[in-house]
C-alpha cells in the first residue's frame, strides 16, 4: 500500500459502539481486509465510583456514540465502515472522512487516567461510616477527589465540628 493508515472517527448510535466494533471486525476478518482496516476501538476510561460508601471501578466510554478506526482510506474501506449496521457516518465536513492529527489521537483518550466519582456533593447531608464518628451525620463542606478526602461539618455536643474523612466513609442520606 502506498498510503499510510490514519485514524478516523465514525459516529454510531449511542449504545451501539461495541456492536459496531464487532461487526466491522467480522467483515474485516471475512473479507481479509486487515491491510485496509487495521484497528478499531472505543475510547474508554477507568472510573472509580463511590456509591453508598462502596467503591467500584467501572469502565466508561469517553465519547459515547463515537468509534475510532485506523484505516487506509479507500472506496472499499469507506464502504465497509459506512455500511455497517449502527454507523451513521464519518465525522468530517459533509460526512467526508477527515483523518485525525497525531495530537488529536493522543487527546482522544489513548492514555487513560483514573478518575473518582462520588454520589454526594457540597451541601449534601451524609452519614459517617467506618471511623470513630460512625453513625454521626454531617454536611459536606468540601470534596478533594485527588486527595481522596471529604471535609464534613459534624454536629457534636451541639457544635458544628469540621472533620476530614476518606471519600468512601461518607454515605449520602436520602432527603
Amino acid at each position: 500500500m502506498s498510503q499510510a493508515a490514519k485514524w478516523y472517527v465514525i459516529h454510531t448510535y449511542s449504545g451501539y459502539e461495541n456492536k459496531v466494533v464487532q461487526n466491522i471486525e467480522k467483515v474485516v476478518e471475512n473479507r481479509k481486509l486487515h491491510d485496509l482496516i487495521q484497528e478499531i476501538q472505543v475510547p474508554t476510561e477507568r472510573v472509580t465510583e463511590i456509591v453508598d460508601g462502596k467503591q467500584k471501578e467501572v469502565e466508561r466510554k469517553v465519547f459515547p456514540g463515537y468509534v475510532l478506526v485506523k484505516m487506509v482510506y479507500t472506496d472499499d474501506s469507506w464502504a465497509v465502515v459506512r455500511n455497517t449496521r449502527g454507523v451513521t457516518g464519518f465525522v468530517g465536513p459533509g460526512s467526508v472522512p477527515t483523518p485525525l492529527s497525531e495530537k488529536e489521537v493522543a487527546a482522544m483518550g489513548v492514555e487513560s487516567k483514573a478518575t473518582i466519582e462520588v454520589d454526594y456533593s457540597v451541601g449534601d447531608t451524609i452519614r459517617v461510616t467506618g471511623t470513630n464518628l460512625d453513625g454521626f451525620t454531617g454536611v459536606v463542606r468540601s470534596i478533594d477527589l485527588e486527595g481522596g478526602q471529604v471535609e464534613v461539618l459534624v454536629s457534636m455536643f451541639g457544635r458544628e465540628t469540621p472533620t476530614t474523612i476518606a471519600l468512601h466513609q461518607a454515605v449520602k442520606l436520602d432527603d
